[in-house]
């Protein structure tokens, strides 16, 4: 599997604090069977132009020292579209050594003009991948629809796919329609992994769907490659949901 969206850079943002709480996460997702990680610290649009890039390699270097061989670590950014028009073309701005860039939009809300903006990025050259859709005020299937029909990639947080809270029912219902392109685990140093969400599909049936969601698709981006669609997941009824759900608080 590869993990496209983590906060397991040391004492950078509100994920992990020290390269003693990021090591064990690691060794738990190389358990898991996780072999490529991204370090996805915030950034904040605005700051593009000022992103510390040599202090964050300096810190991934001393991160690594420490860390099991395994998953590989490599660097990236979650970037806040905190204002439209910033140039995030700089290759250090993006995922690994990708043409894709991790964005989320400010205070969970869709903002006026974001399919405008994504549009923006795209033509600029740079694959937007959109963070957690499933999280914003406002997102519905057919926004999501319009960000792909512009080029962008969407990513979903793994815890995602349980519970009955409306973020959760509107990520069943984004792979239910096949709307998600990968899904990574968005960990800040605690229990949220990628493996309980591939273990979910696969226990659904939904093989297929599990391996392009989890390890192909993000793949596919940092190697500069278009993801692959991927087809809707079937409906899961509240038996089963609840089912899944009580395994995966008994492994967190």
């Amino acid at each position: 599997m590869i993990d496209i969206h983590t906060h397991l850079l040391p004492g950078v943002d509100d994920g992990s604090p020290s390269v003693e709480a990021s090591v064990p996460v690691l060794e738990r997702f190389r358990q898991d069977g996780v072999t490529v990680l991204v370090c996805t610290p915030h950034l904040k649009a605005t700051d593009a132009a000022r992103a510390p890039i040599e202090r964050h390699r300096r810190i991934l270097a001393e991160l690594v020292k420490h860390a099991p061989p395994v998953p590989e670590l490599v660097l990236g950014w979650e970037i806040m579209l905190d204002a439209p028009g910033a140039d995030l073309r700089a290759p250090h701005l993006h995922l690994g050594d990708s043409l894709a860039a991790l964005v989320e939009f400010p205070r969970m809300h869709v903002p006026p003009g974001a399919t405008q903006e994504i549009l923006r990025i795209r033509m600029s050259g740079v694959t937007p991948v959109i963070a957690h859709p499933e999280r914003y005020h406002q997102c519905t299937p057919q926004v999501v629809r319009e960000w792909r029909s512009v080029g962008a990639v969407i990513q979903m947080d793994a815890i995602m796919v349980f519970g009955n809270a409306p973020t959760s029912r509107l990520a069943r219902k984004l792979l239910e329609a096949g709307l998600i392109d990968c899904i990574a685990s968005d960990t800040h140093g605690d229990s949220r992994s990628l493996r309980a969400a591939r273990d979910w599909l696969e226990a659904i049936d939904a093989h297929e769907q599990a391996e392009l969601l989890c390890t192909v698709n993000a793949r596919r981006l940092l190697n500069r490659e278009a993801v692959l669609p991927v087809m809707p997941i079937p409906e899961t009824d509240h038996g089963m949901l609840s089912k899944l759900r009580s395994m995966f608080m008994r492994r967190a």
